[in-house]
């Protein structure tokens, strides 16, 4: 398929996409900020108006969404980050993310469930074994640290939130749902539910989850971010808030000890090489690439956070996909094709082969080797194209060996006036996580450590600091040409993250979808193939054709097709593109339709 080298909009008229497009991309040549949740995209843009820059934003967005949206993510879960400098074009990876307890053998973990040897079995989502070390303070911290603008300090850039969190704030849409839709969990998790839910005489304990409009208080969180602004990592990982954290996992049943905070505190946040896959497409022209001066189109390079993130699915399907195109096995894929049958057998397949090896391969880099460039490396991918079938669905695939060849969640963006752009998320992974809440601390604690495997042999298996497999995945894209900064781009939702980077990232670049639109667009979601995971279903979004749908099963796909609120099940994404036009470099943002955020522009 041939790449779109045109600037954001590939036509001018209004109904070139075949659908609704409600909201329309957002503009600005001094920043933007895009988040899933309005109050959050102020306090981002706050930042940038006191002299922050995108990283400095994106920590004040990371801590306002803890606030309006504690269903997806919050300090007692982890983050990611790709962070473009300008000034070098250099895309830096920050891996915030958390490790297993010291005292959390498998052998201990397996008999505290009851497996009876050879069960594979998992650790429950809301158990307090899953909970793995937060990684977000830290990684909130070093985030400034690193990349931040240094004209300010940790405590301005935490204020919105902590005002949020003191005065309270209008509940969103989509927010409401899901707290009234996790009521249950947060009374049982812990004895502490009363901190995140409303004050209702009238309701159960006198507490009930609040509905949208209503004003929602979360003064012990705002008193979690105050610490954190005073001491620093010390804030957190030391003293009250690691004593009530260890307290309450240790009351119900897991091993979180103050030696494991305080180790994370030192030496939790990685600053790692990140991956990518330079990606041209079939019969790429020779045009202005948008995002520089001129210049002929290479195509862009695909950047993504390492292992133990699962951002490399995204590149390897990417990869196969363009393989296959170089082999015949798939056309150049025209503007009518969208989302028809036939595209959307060859991503569905493209993204199984990845998951495949993704869920063999993606584990703890420090702990076992990860054969990342030679997942990605050419001659890999080709071989691995060869399981594709134009003609029928694939059966259950195993993993490759890349040695034969060469050895709910909350994503944002922000960009700033320099040019800097970060790509940021931050998870609790399942929803509000455990909904285990530490006295007076206000958040839940992350259930991360359910992705471990409880096989003896496998990468990801469970093993004491060890970080497991984790879903959430930030995007980056440049151009070839220059190094300059294409777009800054994510899309939350568990195993949806890479199926979504991968649609977006097509709807833009294939098929010249505006920011907006290529947000908008109908997606598809398959089920993630794990170790002990062999469900085939398509899920497909409402807005797709019936012929595509009846086209795909056809080929052998098991399809289930969502409407509503079950739309949640393919991400809410976030898309900044920049170009530049009449000299001025133009950020141009999207937002995703399914989540209740903006994007947020500078003047």
């Amino acid at each position: 398929m041939p790449l779109n080298a045109r600037a954001v909009y590939a036509k001018q008229d209004a109904d070139f996409v075949p659908f609704a497009s409600r909201r329309s991309t957002v503009h600005s040549t001094n920043g933007i900020v895009s988040c899933t949740q309005p109050l959050a995209a102020v306090a981002g843009h706050r930042i940038l108006s006191q002299g922050g820059n995108a990283a400095d934003a994106a920590v004040a967005v990371a801590a306002a969404l803890n606030i309006t949206e504690p269903g997806s993510t919050g300090i007692g879960g982890d983050m990611f980050c790709l962070f473009y400098n300008a000034q070098t074009k250099k895309v830096h990876a920050l891996n915030g993310s958390g490790r297993y307890p010291a005292k959390g053998s498998l052998e201990q973990v397996r008999k505290d469930l009851k497996l009876a040897p050879g069960e594979v079995g998992s650790i429950p989502q809301q158990s307090a074994l899953s909970t793995t070390t937060p990684g977000a303070a830290a990684g909130w911290v070093d985030t400034i640290e690193k990349f931040g603008s240094g004209k300010l300090s940790l405590a301005q850039i935490l204020q919105p939130a902590i005002e949020l969190g003191e005065e309270g704030f209008p509940v969103s849409e989509l927010s409401a749902h899901s707290w009234a839709g996790s009521e249950d969990l947060i009374r049982n998790a812990s004895p502490n539910f009363r901190e995140m839910l409303k004050v209702d005489a009238a309701a159960k304990d006198g507490v009930r989850p609040p509905q949208a409009g209503e004003i929602m208080k979360n003064p012990t969180l705002a008193k979690t971010f105050r610490a954190l602004a005073a001491e620093g990592k010390s804030g957190f990982y030391k003293g009250r808030i690691a004593q009530e954290i260890v307290k309450v996992i240790q009351d119900l049943g897991g091993y979180m000890t103050l030696e494991d905070l305080a180790h994370h505190a030192e030496t939790g946040t990685q600053e790692v090489d990140p991956i990518s896959l330079k990606f041209t497409g079939q019969n790429i022209k020779s045009k202005q690439t948008p995002g520089t001066d001129g210049g002929p189109n290479e195509g862009v390079e695909v950047w993504e956070h390492p292992p133990n993130g699962q951002g490399i699915v995204a590149l390897m399907a990417l990869g196969i996909l363009e393989e296959l195109e170089k082999a015949g096995k798939i056309p150049a894929f025209s503007a009518e094709q969208h989302n028809s049958a036939e595209y959307l057998h060859a991503v569905i397949e493209s993204l199984r082969i990845a998951f495949a090896d993704a869920a063999w391969f993606v584990t703890d880099p420090d702990v076992e080797k990860v054969p990342s460039q030679g997942l990605l490396d050419r001659e890999y991918l080709a071989e691995r194209a060869k399981l594709f079938s134009p003609d029928r669905a694939s059966d259950i695939l195993d993993h490759g060996s890349p040695a034969h060849n060469h050895c709910d969640t909350v994503y944002f963006a922000a960009t700033d006036r320099y040019g800097n752009g970060i790509s940021f998320i931050n998870s609790n992974y399942a929803g509000f996580g455990t909904a285990i809440i530490p006295a007076g601390c206000g958040f839940t604690l992350q259930n991360r450590g359910s992705n471990f495997s409880l096989q003896p042999g496998h990468p990801n298996v469970l093993a004491p600091y060890k970080r497991p497999y984790h879903t959430i995945i930030p995007a980056l894209v440049t151009n070839v040409a220059d190094g300059s900064l294409h777009s800054v781009y994510g899309v939350m939702g568990g195993f949806m993250q890479p199926q979504g980077h991968m649609q977006v990232l097509l709807n833009m670049l294939a098929f010249g979808y505006h920011p907006q639109a290529a947000l908008d667009a109908p997606r598809i979601c398959i089920a993630a193939v794990t170790s002990d995971d062999t469900d085939r279903t398509v899920h497909v979004e409402e807005g797709i054709s019936d012929a595509a749908v009846e086209g795909l099963r056809r080929l052998g796909h098991k399809i289930d097709v969502l409407k509503g609120w079950k739309r949640s099940q393919f991400g809410r994404g976030q898309l900044i593109r920049l170009h530049y036009d009449d000299g001025k470099l133009v950020h141009s943002a999207g937002s995703d339709l399914r989540g209740d955020g903006n994007a947020f522009p500078m003047i």
